[in-house]
């Protein structure tokens, strides 16, 4: 009998932020809160350009990407189930957010943020959470090297200075663009996008201070503007920008769009779930700790519901950004919120030297992030381990770049669901046991079948593996093609984990075809669940059964029915 107190307060447990937790149960001492300012501020000065970078390549204005950040992640830290979890714009949604605001404008993308931070706190209200933690990896790094193709492929135009007004949503077409344009490649582009991959490979050699991102922007800028070179720049595209307040969205609901816009609120979920469990999972093993990834969830989606409400885009755990906040000291979510604080601060007051930007340098950066992204050495790896995780990893690669990300998972999640059947059903097994053989290993005896005559009249058969769909109608059909002549036919289902509907479907079958056939079908060695299952819905006049394989044979010798 379940304990009611005790679960409720398992499931206040489950659904307490980390932050709350560690302020009055552990508490922060002096030194660790020193610690976690200090990594709060360089991984908030690593995420000033990244934010920037993703908002533009998303194709909303740039301050998006800042007020995304700076909100969504302060909520991810406070509210969220890991301790070193930073949040924010990443450059797992560029594609999505890009193509939403292709067919649906800003409007469109608020309310989709809006609906998928709702279906992010359902996720985690029904534990949701602790699935998701299960998802087939080679999915994921089929759909992450895939976007991370996408992420280079939309950055060509900028770092070649391309002059294209309109650049395809479709990734062949934007290719096909590309080559017919390059005639108006800008040079001065190419060497400052090349500048600043440069910056940022180089300056992890030279200094952990100073993130390589933030430098190439620097240089790169004011190499720009001291030369006044003619390269495209934020301010030279977006206008005369203007930051230091933001305000409320009222999101509006067009019932007429809602069908179209239920892929990108699944898309934008989704992606955001795993993402932000797969960053908390790698913090976990970095920091040796345990995140709670059902309050994660919710606290995931809480903040895109306040990052739609003020104009933001979706946001969700940061890899990248919460490794270097472990890098640096970070311990608590006090390092989190002092990373949103800095780029508050920056949003506030310092915005308006972000329109001096060159494109080719967010560019560069953005193609450094994509290839850091992809991992191609695991993705080639993974293609070393076995043919069914390669088809699955370069079905979800290729339906990611060429079709869509919705149907990337949902394609690669069917093939994953039917090679796990498969080698499920490759490892089952149905045996016939020899009865002279036979003997009980536990208790060191050997049975006792001096009766010939259940030797005549009885067969064995073991069955190895889950009891499923799978395997129930190769059962059928091996005992189909049995000798009719054998009284008996034990089955021994000690090896036998679960029955599903299926599985129990056809043995009430057989039970009832032997039945009629006046012989009998003895189970044997069943665990709690399955006899409960089996005795629940069949009826048990039909065919006996027996605690082990010893008493069923005794039985035969016994009697002869």
């Amino acid at each position: 009998m379940v304990n009611k107190d005790s679960l409720i307060n398992n499931i206040k447990k489950d659904f307490i932020p980390k932050f709350f937790i560690i302020l009055f149960k552990e508490g922060i001492t002096k030194e660790q809160l020193i610690k976690d300012i200090f990594a709060g501020i360089i991984t908030g000065i690593v995420a000033i350009p990244l934010a920037i970078a993703f908002a533009i390549a998303s194709g909303v204005s740039p301050e998006k990407g800042l007020i995304t950040a700076f909100i969504a992640g302060f909520i991810i830290s406070f509210l969220g189930g890991s301790r070193v979890q930073i949040g924010g714009p990443t450059g797992a949604f560029v594609v999505i957010i890009y193509d939403i605001i292709l067919k649906y404008e800003i409007n469109g993308l608020i309310f989709a943020t809006f609906c998928a931070g709702i279906l992010l706190i359902i996720f985690g209200l029904i534990k949701l959470g602790n699935l998701l933690r299960y998802f087939p990896f080679t999915i994921i790094v089929g759909f992450t090297t895939g976007i991370a193709v996408i992420i280079f492929a939309s950055q060509v135009k900028d770092f070649l200075g391309l002059n294209i007004n309109e650049i395809p949503s479709d990734f062949i077409d934007k290719w096909i663009v590309y080559f017919n344009n390059l005639n108006t490649i800008n040079y001065r582009a190419v060497i400052i996008g090349t500048l600043s991959i440069l910056i940022v490979v180089l300056t992890p050699k030279i200094t952990k201070i100073i993130p390589g991102s933030l430098l190439a922007i620097i240089i790169t800028t004011l190499i720009v503007k001291f030369f006044n070179l003619p390269v495209e720049t934020i301010g030279t595209r977006y206008g005369d920008i203007k930051a230091g307040s933001f305000s409320l969205q009222f999101i509006k609901i067009d019932f007429g769009k809602i069908k179209y816009l239920i892929s990108p609120i699944i898309s934008i979920s989704l992606l955001g779930a795993i993402e932000s469990l797969l960053s908390a999972t790698v913090a976990d093993g970095m920091i040796g700790g345990k995140h709670k990834p059902n309050i994660e969830l919710v606290a995931q989606g809480i903040a895109n519901c306040f990052s739609a409400i003020f104009g933001g885009i979706p946001a969700t755990g940061a890899i990248a950004r919460t490794s270097t906040n472990v890098k640096n000291g970070g311990r608590t979510p006090v390092a989190g919120m002092t990373h949103a604080i800095l780029l508050l601060i920056v949003y506030l007051f310092a915005f308006k030297y972000v329109k001096l930007i060159p494109m080719a340098t967010l560019a560069g950066i953005l193609i450094f992030v994509a290839y850091n992204m992809s991992e191609i050495h695991l993705f080639f790896d993974m293609m070393k381990i076995n043919k069914a995780d390669t088809i699955v990893l370069l079905i979800t690669f290729f339906l990611t770049v060429i079709f869509d990300l919705v149907i990337a998972i949902e394609v690669g999640m069917i093939f994953a669901s039917f090679l796990f059947i498969k080698n499920v059903i490759d490892s089952s097994n149905i045996n016939i046991s020899n009865i002279i053989d036979i003997n009980n290993e536990d208790e060191e005896k050997i049975i006792d079948l001096s009766n010939k005559w259940a030797l005549k009249n009885t067969i064995i058969y073991e069955i190895i593996g889950p009891f499923f769909f799978g395997q129930a109608q190769e059962f059928v059909e091996y005992l189909s093609k049995g000798d009719r002549n054998k009284k008996y036919l034990i089955l021994n289902m000690k090896r036998v984990p679960f029955i599903d509907a299926t599985g129990l479907h056809r043995l009430k079958d057989m039970i009832n075809i032997t039945y009629k056939e006046k012989r009998m079908i003895i189970l044997v060695e069943m665990n709690d669940n399955v006899k409960r299952v089996v005795l629940e819905n069949i009826d048990n006049e039909k065919f006996l059964f027996f605690d082990t394989l010893e008493k069923a044979i005794e039985f035969v010798n016994k009697f002869n029915i």
